[in-house]
């Protein structure tokens, strides 16, 4: 069936629908999906325990651990009390893993990250 419209054709289309649900840590009642969407935890954690953490070839950096294929943004600011959070990556945790490197560091005097959701 086609319907005309001044503009032209138009054609019935299915759409996929590439939502997912995250959920934060401490909730409950969380299966596999809901209303038909899949579900993942979102807790990225930086690890700062590891030898990759800190300065490293002259930047700074830290691997960032999470469910594979998640996407986090890394924000920056110089101060705390009054933040202004910048972009400052984005990253791809492949096999449930990414490193984040900062080459900017060495232009301030404490800089101070925090990870975000795209």
């Amino acid at each position: 069936m086609f319907d005309y419209y001044s503009w032209g054709w138009w054609f019935p289309v299915s759409v996929w629908d590439p939502a997912t649900i995250y959920y934060l840590p401490g909730t409950t009642g969380w299966g596999t999906n809901s209303s038909g969407l899949p579900t993942v935890l979102w807790n990225p954690q930086v690890q700062s325990s590891r030898a990759t953490f800190g300065v490293r070839t002259s930047q700074f950096g830290f691997n960032i651990i999470d469910t594979s294929n998640l996407v986090i943004v890394v924000e920056a600011c110089t101060d705390p009390g009054n933040p202004i959070w910048s972009p400052v990556g984005t990253n791809t945790l492949t096999s449930g893993s990414a490193y984040f490197s900062d080459s900017q560091w060495t232009n301030y005097p404490g800089r101070f990250y925090r990870l975000r959701s795209p």
